[in-house]
């Protein structure tokens, strides 16, 4: 006959066994998980503007469909992301000369709006300030005389806003000139949206109001400023755009 005690030893024993076995298979279970892992970040696929043997073209990115337009930039107000008027003529000739200091300067404006396409309040011009000392002084200087620092220290001298062309000049044309760039100046659409280029155009005009005040007492003047005030109807369907804003600059004008 078994002494209790041997049986109880021998109880304890087998749970020991049993515990030992369970911990060995779930250690076991979990390596081979873990060794079959395979993440997403590791799954066969084209990494961009790398080469493909998939495509006929032998790219590995695809052309986007023509006619895609990106959530939020259908952009249908053309005068407003673009400051040409409606019906413009895209093959139209514009009128040039060049300075002194070898700046190409338009001396037309057939396809330019004269009105700033969204309400000019204080704060769109303080906006319009914050968004000129960004971008604009280092070449165009704190008032628009084409004496910023750059140039101070030999970068060519850009046209001042003073004169009477470009006080003359309807608005459409320096929100042009930011959006596409003239001259040895570059674009800066990627940089400042077109509420913030409308922002700084509207400071580009206080400044030349400041600088010469009885031309802006002027009828050409006065309508340009009238029309800042938003007295354009089309201002009101740009509540959208306006909202967005941010920066923009100038150089050849």
């Amino acid at each position: 006959m078994n002494n209790p005690g041997q049986v109880e030893s021998k109880k304890e024993k087998g749970k020991g066994m049993k515990k030992s076995l369970v911990v060995a298979l779930l250690l076991f279970t979990f390596a081979f998980a873990s060794a079959c892992r395979y993440d997403m970040q590791d799954q066969p696929r084209l990494k961009p503007y790398k080469q493909s043997d998939f495509f006929a073209d032998g790219k590995g990115m695809r052309d986007l469909p023509e006619g895609t337009v990106a959530r939020g930039q259908l952009r249908e107000d053309k005068v407003f992301y673009t400051g040409k008027r409606p019906d413009a003529d895209p093959n139209v000739q514009i009128e040039t000369t060049t300075d002194p200091s070898g700046n190409t300067l338009v001396s037309s404006f057939p396809n330019d709006i004269d009105y700033i396409p969204m309400p000019v309040t204080k704060e769109v011009l303080d906006r319009g300030e914050q968004r000129y000392k960004i971008f604009c002084i280092v070449c165009h200087g704190p008032v628009g005389n084409g004496d910023g620092m750059v140039v101070r220290r030999g970068y060519p001298q850009p046209p001042t806003y003073h004169d009477d062309r470009l006080r003359n000049a309807p608005v459409g044309h320096f929100f042009d000139v930011m959006t596409n760039g003239w001259g040895r100046m570059n674009s800066y659409a990627s940089q400042i949206p077109p509420a913030d280029r409308w922002a700084i155009v509207a400071y580009i005009r206080a400044l030349q109001a400041s600088q010469n005040p009885q031309g802006f007492g002027s009828e050409d003047g006065a309508r340009q400023t009238a029309s800042n005030a938003n007295t354009n109807s089309e201002a009101q369907n740009t509540n959208g755009p306006a909202a967005n804003t941010a920066g923009n600059g100038g150089a050849n004008q």
